[in-house]
């Protein structure tokens, strides 16, 4: 019985060519043997199994090569490269700085740097793990670093730059590894099933790319488990249940569930996860990513987001037709907030289950229709538009302080809000203003005649006729729509917008549309943006007769600031008393 060699090891690269997922780094280096550019001291960085000391082989044993190719390749057949293969090369060190991080350790190899090589160029060290040496060992090796013999280069390994200590770093030519892509990583492990006449399922590859996190290694090591424990055919089943992952169809299944407003399904299939051994956790995560890849199927150009089989992509690009966009980005929301939440929460299970509700709850019944339509006024915004304030419209003028019942009495053209009359110390008033109509505002609170909307008299019964009514419902969707079209077109300054989200529009007779806000800084804000907006809202209305007022809040502060003198004759006056006191006491009033 031959003697097993691990994946990893039997199929690891002995040329650049065959370095997967780095082909920048290994074009860099080949480019400076070929054009003789060899730094002293070279730095490689990145994660694990990414191929940091496999590059460091492949360059110490082509560096030392008497026949190069001409595609800047070690030969395989030279003194040099022979002795490397068969793990005999004396002029190729490989020091482990995990083990051997003392100073002693690094001043036996500073002692050893001043040998010429037997056979070769270069006296190659590769030391891997590098930030294990102590501070001190750091220190001792410095010098010789910066500015070591001809024939000397050393390599450094590392997964965790950050703890090399700065004057190490300025003396190398530093390289950073990347995560492997999983394109790449199918392909590497398509090569090796191949190689060992395995029947591999694509899509079963790829969850173990997936599960791998851009570590070829990994990758591999999980590859050789999951072989021995299916045989020679590796399917997309066997990999899930040995790796203990959470199958796609439970998600495609609770998405579906979701669609149908089905809330005892989903929680069947949560209950389902939780029996088979899976995290509460891990599986919203999961819901989430679910979510964001049915996100990225809605768009062409961002598919190539989608890194899954081609089976699963199928599924994905089916099922995302059937969402529209605002419920995937409310779904992703719902089960990011579940996750952020997840560790903090006494009930966990409910944490969850909660999600899911509000997730099957996003959507209406098929069978009504329309159901983001249906979603959309299904808020706090309906309520308002259902109960709205009773007013007061009166026409007449104030010339100084009023109260509502002065106004409602010489029927100002100020409307007194009766949800706000009962109190008595601040009224408010509102005043309508349409077109380009100005505010003075003096001491006082002085009217100005109110001006009727362009074109309100003009517009003939029977053209009134032709355009389209609509509801208060479809006005507020067609508003928030609007609001939406201008805010991704950059169109809405921050100002307008909270005007025009936090205001609520009612609808009035003849096609007219009233918007309450604050101040005359408001109206003027809004002026800038109105006729486009109101245009965006015709068009969705589909009513070209529609108008736009606003309508200004005040506050009349009827309150008066008094001086000494003024509270002291005020109180003199209720209590003659306190007058004759002061007299006696021959007391001046400031």
């Amino acid at each position: 019985m031959s003697e097993f060699v691990v994946s990893a090891r039997k199929y690891r690269p002995s040329t650049f060519n065959t370095v997967v997922g780095q082909k920048a780094i290994t074009s860099t280096l080949k480019n400076a043997i070929r054009n003789g550019h060899l730094a002293s001291a070279f730095l490689f960085c990145g994660p694990r199994g990414v191929g940091k000391t496999t590059c460091a082989r492949i360059l110490a044993k082509t560096i030392n090569c008497f026949n190069i190719t001409e595609n800047t390749e070690a030969c395989d057949k030279c003194e040099s490269c022979v002795s490397f293969n068969e793990n005999a090369s004396f002029n190729i060190h490989e020091l482990d700085a995990a083990s051997n991080n003392s100073v002693d350790d690094i001043r036996n190899l500073v002692d050893q740097v001043r040998f010429a090589p037997q056979v070769g160029k270069y006296s190659i060290y590769i030391i891997d793990e590098v930030h294990m040496l102590s501070t001190a060992a750091f220190n001792a090796f410095l010098k010789t670093l910066e500015e070591p013999p001809t024939h000397a280069k050393f390599i450094l390994a590392t997964t965790e730059r950050h703890k090399i200590i700065p004057t190490i770093l300025s003396r190398c030519q530093i390289f950073d590894f990347k995560r492997i892509q999983i394109e790449d990583m199918v392909e590497h492990l398509l090569y090796v099933a191949k190689s060992e006449d395995i029947e591999a399922e694509q899509d079963a590859l790829h969850i173990i790319a997936q599960k791998a996190d851009g570590a070829m290694r990994d990758a591999l090591s999980m590859f050789d488990q999951i072989v021995s424990f299916a045989g020679n055919k590796l399917t997309y089943k066997a990999v899930i249940e040995n790796l203990n992952i959470l199958d796609y169809d439970y998600y495609f299944r609770i998405s579906a569930a979701a669609l149908e407003n089905n809330i005892p399904e989903a929680l069947v299939i949560f209950n389902q996860i939780l029996d088979n051994g899976f995290d509460g956790h891990n599986f919203i995560n999961g819901l989430g990513s679910h979510f964001r890849n049915l996100l990225v199927c809605k768009d062409i150009s961002t598919i190539q987001l989608l890194e899954a089989g081609q089976n699963i992509k199928d599924k994905y690009m089916e099922q995302s037709q059937r969402y529209s966009m605002e419920t995937l980005l409310r779904a992703i929301n719902i089960t990011n907030k579940c996750d952020i939440n997840y560790k903090t929460s006494k009930n966990q299970r409910l944490q969850v289950e909660l999600a899911l509700m509000q997730v099957c709850s996003l959507t209406g019944s098929p069978q009504q229709g329309e159901p983001e339509k249906k979603n959309l006024i299904n808020n706090p915004a309906k309520r308002e538009i259902e109960n709205p304030k009773p007013n007061v419209i009166a026409q007449a003028n104030l010339t100084g302080p009023a109260t509502v019942k002065e106004a409602e009495k010489k029927q100002d053209v100020f409307v007194a809000d009766k949800s706000v009359a009962k109190e008595p110390v601040t009224p408010v008033y509102k005043k309508i203003i349409s077109g380009t109509t100005s505010i003075n505002a003096t001491s006082g609170l002085k009217a100005e005649q109110q001006k009727t909307p362009a074109n309100a008299d003009t517009i003939s019964p029977e053209i009134k006729k032709a355009e389209k009514n609509f509801t208060q419902e479809e006005l507020i969707v067609a508003w928030q729509t609007a609001i939406k079209e201008l805010q991704q077109e950059n169109k809405l300054s921050s100002f307008a917008y909270t005007a025009l989200t936090v205001n609520k529009p009612v609808l009035k007779e003849n096609f007219l549309i009233e918007l309450e806000i604050d101040n005359l800084a408001t109206e003027k804000a809004l002026d800038a943006e109105k006729l486009e907006f109101l245009e965006l809202l015709r068009k969705e209305l589909g009513n070209s007769e529609l108008k736009l007022n606003t309508i200004i809040h005040y506050v009349a502060d009827t309150k008066k600031l008094y001086t000494q003198r003024e509270k002291f004759l005020h109180m003199a006056e209720k209590n003659p008393t306190i007058n004759k006191f002061r007299q006696q006491l021959d007391l001046e009033i400031d």
